[in-house]
């Protein structure tokens, strides 16, 4: 729970804050949003910038996550997320906190190009229909549109991501070689489809997660143009 909190401290907080700024520098002077793909490009780059924030606490987290697993010779046993690092630093280097930080980059990229893009191409076609206020209805149907666009297109790289994360050495060489190599090895012994295998419960994990980040970031938002802004 410790490095899960402090993932979301660190990732979050930087890939929502850039793409806020960005959305808002680029929209037109009328206050009209800026085109799908500028909104793509605006969700990587902030996507890439928070996941190097948040690769520290991100190995640590799944570490923490997968000891449970492992024979009791080979835990780590790491208290809370502080310890890991502190650790992690120690034991195998500064740069271990940064392990798989390449495609953790790439996975952030796949997934704020899909999550923070489609919410906003969502929600702007949601109020052109009529149907729609900007209200947390309107937040909420466009949250989960852009949790199903979001899983489906980041389920592999976050496959890839997750095996060199928790990978071992064997005999002297690393399990994988790079994320090229996992996914070959995941098809090949494992099946294409094996690439979305959980789609549902990640579905179900990432759904209400997409909701509620973003109601609560529309309604600080708001308060934010109400109390400081206005």
């Amino acid at each position: 729970l410790s490095a899960g909190l402090l993932r979301q401290a660190t990732y979050t907080t930087t890939r929502l804050g850039i793409y806020s700024v960005l959305l808002e520098r680029f929209g037109g002077a009328d206050g009209t949003p800026p085109p799908f793909l500028a909104k793509a490009a605006m969700g990587m780059t902030a996507g890439a910038a928070g996941a190097f924030v948040g690769t520290p606490a991100e190995v640590a987290l799944i570490r923490m996550t997968a000891d449970g697993r492992l024979p009791p010779g080979e835990r780590r046993g790491y208290r809370n997320v502080f310890d890991a690092l502190v650790r992690m630093a120690r034991e195998e280097g500064v740069l271990t906190l940064w392990r798989g930080c390449i495609p953790t980059m790439a996975r952030a990229v796949v997934v704020n190009a899909a999550q923070l893009a489609s919410y906003s191409q969502s929600k702007q076609f949601l109020l052109d229909s009529g149907h729609f206020r900007d209200d947390i209805l309107c937040h909420f149907c466009a949250s989960m549109i852009s949790g199903l666009v979001t899983t489906a297109a980041s389920m592999p790289v976050d496959i890839v991501k997750t095996r060199i994360q928790n990978m071992r050495t064997i005999d002297g060489k690393p399990e994988y070689r790079n994320g090229l190599d996992v996914l070959l090895k995941v098809v090949r012994y494992e099946g294409f489809f094996s690439l979305w295998k959980g789609f549902t419960p990640y579905y179900a994990r990432l759904g209400p997660h997409t909701v509620l980040t973003f109601i609560f970031l529309e309604q600080m938002n708001k308060w934010y143009q109400r109390l400081f802004l206005s």
